[in-house]
């Protein structure tokens, strides 16, 4: 039976304003509050209109692959929730309720853009699903997560971590970002969409340096096992993730719509992995304090990279 001992807002410990992930909570308060039902899809549905077949087939094919994947982060993230909540770690906690808010949020947004503007009623999306993307979405992702119910240990933590944070959101969610804005901000269409994909972005970037904090965490608790761990799965998980970037151009070579370069996405989603990697590889050398000092740097640079982007 679960009992209560003590409250660690009412213990001498209380709460840690300084803690990075208090700290993320605090600008998920100030960003993350967009509502997904109030963004303009006036131009959109004119815009839609103006496809091809090819690019309208395309961005539905995008479209699925994020609407099923907001899904799927937004069902799986519960466990690793509980888990922080059984450990006490009550700063972390808060801000992971802003996270599943902003993931149910990102699900809202492109259901109403597929329903409200490509018009997709009763029609099975599942069609694009492609082989790597089942491995991660349908296997990968679920079965880590999920496995924190009857095993919490660090590794299996790292693991949960490393599959929707690093790989996930760091590599498959980025990439797919970069695509929208490559696609439509650059041709000036799909307004709304572009915005829309903008605040999920911004959000993200949240969540990735959330995920960053966990997995240095974990690094510098646990050392050298977690670190292995670490390693193996984002290695194991990688030739799947790189496969999703094949496989949405594979249908359409050699001239893939709105001019997009395959070769360019790949290299893009190798840069976040690298970049992710190297990141964490800092880790096993931190003080507990020297990490807080880099979550909040792994932070600003997400932020960063998704002003980047966003700006064009």
């Amino acid at each position: 039976m679960m009992v209560h001992t003590e409250f660690l807002t009412t213990s001498a410990r209380g709460l840690n304003r300084d803690h990075p992930a208090l700290k993320m909570f605090q600008k998920a308060k100030k960003l993350g509050v967009w509502d997904p039902a109030t963004i303009d899809l006036t131009q959109d549905r004119a815009d839609w209109q103006t496809f091809t077949e090819e690019q309208k087939d395309a961005t539905l094919r995008l479209l699925s692959l994020f609407q099923a994947g907001e899904e799927s982060v937004t069902l799986d993230l519960l466990p690793l929730i509980q888990v922080i909540a059984r450990e006490g770690r009550l700063e972390e906690e808060m801000f992971l309720t802003s996270f599943l808010f902003e993931e149910a949020k990102h699900v809202e947004f492109i259901n109403r853009f597929l329903t409200e503007v490509a018009g997709v009623q009763g029609e099975d999306l599942s069609r694009y699903h492609s082989p790597s993307y089942r491995k991660i979405f349908y296997e990968a992702l679920p079965q880590a997560m999920h496995r924190l119910t009857y095993d919490a240990s660090p590794i299996a933590q790292a693991e949960a971590s490393v599959t929707y944070n690093m790989i996930v959101e760091g590599v498959l969610a980025e990439t797919g970002y970069y695509g929208f804005f490559q696609a439509y901000k650059r041709l000036q269409q799909m307004p709304g969409l572009v915005q829309g994909i903008g605040k999920m972005m911004q959000d993200e970037s949240r969540h990735i340096a959330f995920g960053v904090y966990l997995l240095s965490r974990l690094i510098a608790e646990h050392g050298d096992p977690v670190w292995k761990a670490i390693q193996e799965r984002m290695n194991d998980l990688l030739p799947y993730a790189l496969g999703v970037v094949q496989e949405v151009f594979e249908p359409y070579e050699p001239n893939t719509p709105f001019g997009l370069d395959k070769e360019e996405f790949l290299n893009y989603a190798m840069n976040q992995f690298v970049r992710r990697d190297n990141r964490l590889a800092r880790a096993r050398s931190l003080t507990m304090e020297q990490l807080y000092r880099e979550a909040e740097e792994a932070e600003a640079e997400a932020a960063e990279l998704t002003r980047a982007v966003v700006a064009g």
